[in-house]
């Protein structure tokens, strides 16, 4: 009834297995690849039919996370998987950058890979799973897919790589010093195909060291998803890419000189209209066969594309005239929004990020429900790209998977010189507004949130910059790297390498290569070159700030106090109610951890230290020898007891009270009295014993012996 193939490899410290033919045998291709404990399953249909005037590679990649993998019940009302998690889409993505260009150009019928994470062991992460099952499905699909891929996680600890770390040790890097990188790369035998980082200074040596390193090591993946395909694929599609040499002919004649002239206008809106322009005029002198050519759209963007890299490679000249390794001009300004707690406006170009901080206490922590367990984030990136910022109209929604990703990308540039929690103890919320975009807007992103935190008081351990580079490679290997790329540059070019950083190193590395052949030296070129792309641009930025600023009247002051974990009871009191009063009466927000730490949050400072008072009183021991402020509760014929450290009362004998006898306390006593009163010590008993005599009741201070002796 079944036909399985199944093939396993011994790879790093786990076994890898890829099995195929007993579930879901009405795909295309299914494949379950399994690391460890962790099964991902993958399953590729393709549409045997491209849809009539289709003119762009519908690719969809899906990547589900169920509960069901790790023994879990998804939390919320419905206890069922609803929309994508930041993870799944950010996964997606990571699958569908490498496995896009290796379709045969030219191929345009309809392509779903889902991937569904079945089992989770909580020590493999599923993405890297995904990705290679994934590429064997798509493998032994039959589809005109020149593959395949296989991908890995490479960590840096103590000067040494490590192939696919634990789920553990790649999560929250910030706090864990000896982890140092979380890399993915993806590629085939032959090349890198895509890369994507979050690091914490890393030198451009030590970061091409890593991505070396992981080519290497998902060579015998690629070779086992072979001897896969070998025994279990099916024929291959029978897909010949279109001729449409003689329609480029024609194109190319009639419209070559004026695509040169329109790409030789700098500005961005007045190049697309003269673009636009030249492809009507094009077409008008072209016949009714010609225009009903399904490859008209390929014809012109090989056009465009021919004049673009030909002026990069053969005459060293740009769009915008620029020399290939020069940044555009870059104006940046802080505090240009009154009530904010920060911000930023970062303009390069005809690209421009307004972003905001906003600075708010544990309660307004993200919390996080994923496979490997809950946590908490006190960052939050959130990037906004509306229509506007590329002049044009259009439907306005939730963020989607280009959203995420870019919002990700900085998140992760920037999270590497945030001050510690216990420095720091503030959420931090960026969101960037994007209000121009013409090449790179999620650098942008980045160059105004380190701004933008700045400016706000964060206290970064540095300034972040980020550049985007590109890629022109000819088929005689000639080619050209390109600082700070447009939006055209990277529609037309080969590659999309961005990279953020430090003056001392990296901190986020990505990249996306749309052809084979990118060699280590042209990486390393490209990363010597964005060093000094970036070191510019943290130059430029340094004019607007260089330190952090003094905090918003707006914003929230945070102080911290750790307790001993067994007050922690005490300071909530009986269904809440000692924490309440502690608010209602401080009127300063207070949140405690389960390891004692209390952070106690509002603009007015006096109510911080009332708060702050309040929980001392508590959880604090009173100290013998101490004077206290405190008030009379209750007056019996032996003393008075009062009321002076937090709820703790003690006996002040009657003795104690003056220095000469009482016929009863209440005569110079009486309840509700505020007095000052010195800790004796403690009975055999435990019981408090206090003395007011030997303080001075006006002042509080302590008497010397010779006047107490005098009274």
């Amino acid at each position: 009834m079944f036909n399985e193939v199944k093939k396993t490899l011994q790879w790093g410290e786990e076994t890898l297995t890829l099995e195929t033919g007993k579930v879901a045998r009405q795909a295309d291709g299914t494949v379950i690849a399994t690391l460890g404990e962790t099964s991902v399953m993958a399953n590729v249909t393709f549409a045997k039919q491209q849809k009539e005037g289709q003119d762009f590679f519908p690719l969809t990649v899906h990547y589900q996370e169920k509960y069901y993998a790790a023994g879990k019940i998804p939390g919320g009302f419905f206890k069922r998987e609803a929309r994508p998690t930041e993870k799944e889409t950010l996964t997606a993505r990571l699958i569908d950058r490498p496995i896009r260009p290796l379709f045969v150009p030219g191929f345009k019928n309809e392509v779903l890979v889902m991937c569904t994470v079945l089992s989770h062991d909580l020590v493999n992460d599923p993405d890297i799973v995904a990705m290679i099952a994934a590429s064997a499905a798509l493998t032994i699909s039959g589809a005109p897919f020149m593959g395949p891929i296989a991908g890995c996680r490479v960590g840096f600890e103590d000067g040494s790589y490590v192939l696919n770390p634990t789920v553990d040790d790649m999560h929250d890097l910030r706090n864990n010093p000896e982890q140092r990188l979380d890399l993915v790369v993806a590629g085939t035998k032959d090349a890198v195909m895509m890369v994507e980082s979050e690091a914490y200074e890393l030198t451009e040596e030590e970061m091409l060291g890593a991505v070396m390193f992981a080519h290497e090591q998902i060579q015998p993946v690629n070779d086992l998803i072979i001897e896969l395909a070998e025994e279990c694929a099916k024929e291959p599609f029978n897909f010949t890419p279109p001729d449409y040499s003689e329609l480029f002919a024609v194109v190319k004649a009639a419209g070559e000189d004026k695509m040169k002239a329109a790409y030789a206008i700098s500005d961005k809106q007045e190049r697309t209209a003269a673009v636009a322009a030249v492809k009507d005029e094009i077409k008008s002198g072209l016949s009714e066969e010609q225009l009903a050519d399904a490859n008209l759209g390929a014809a012109l963007k090989k056009l465009e594309s021919q004049v673009l890299r030909s002026d990069v490679v053969v005459n060293k000249r740009r769009i915008d005239g620029r020399a290939l390794d020069q940044v555009r001009s870059i104006v940046s300004e802080t505090g240009i929004l009154p009530r904010t707690h920060g911000s930023a406006l970062f303009t390069r170009g005809e690209t421009q990020a307004l972003v905001v901080t906003t600075l708010g206490t544990g309660d307004d922590e993200q919390f996080i429900d994923a496979l490997h367990g809950n946590f908490k984030s006190n960052f939050l990136l959130h990037y906004n790209f509306p229509p506007y910022s590329v002049g044009e109209v259009g439907r306005v929604s939730g963020p989607g998977r280009r959203e995420i990703g870019h919002g990700k990308l900085a998140w992760r540039a920037l999270q590497a010189v945030l001050p510690a929690a216990t420095d720091f103890p503030y959420t931090i919320r960026l969101v960037s507004e994007i209000t121009e975009s013409n090449g790179s807007s999620s650098m942008a992103s980045v160059c105004g949130g380190s701004l933008s935190m700045m400016d706000a008081g964060v206290p970064l351990k540095a300034a972040v910059a980020g550049v985007a580079m590109g890629l022109v490679l000819e088929e005689d290997g000639n080619y050209g790297i390109l600082s700070d790329i447009l939006g055209d540059e990277d529609h037309l070019g080969d590659m999309d390498f961005k990279v953020a950083g430090t003056e001392n190193g990296i901190t986020s590395l990505q990249m996306d290569i749309k052809v084979a052949g990118i060699t280590p030296e042209i990486m390393k070129t490209a990363l010597g070159q964005a060093k000094a792309g970036r070191l510019h641009i943290l130059e430029e930025m340094s004019k607007a700030i260089t330190e952090a600023g003094t905090f918003s009247e707006h914003a929230p002051r945070i102080e911290t106090m750790n307790i001993p974990t067994d007050k922690i009871r005490e300071v909530i009191g009986s269904g809440g109610k000692v924490i309440r009063e502690i608010v209602e009466t401080s009127g300063a927000k207070v949140d405690i951890n389960d390891d004692g730490v209390i952070k106690i949050a509002s603009p007015n400072g006096e109510a911080i230290q009332k708060a702050y008072d309040m929980i001392y009183s508590i959880v604090a021991e009173p100290e013998e020898g101490q004077v206290y402020k405190g008030k009379v509760v209750k007056i019996v014929d032996f003393g008075a007891f009062v009321n002076f450290f937090g709820k703790r009362d003690g006996l002040v004998h009657v003795s104690q009270i003056e220095n000469r006898r009482l016929n009863h306390p209440s005569d110079v006593l009486k309840e509700g009295q505020e007095v000052f009163v010195k800790l004796l010590g403690f009975d055999d008993r435990g019981k408090v014993r206090l003395a007011m005599k030997m303080v001075d009741q006006e002042t509080g201070t302590e008497l010397a012996k010779e006047d107490e002796q005098a009274e």
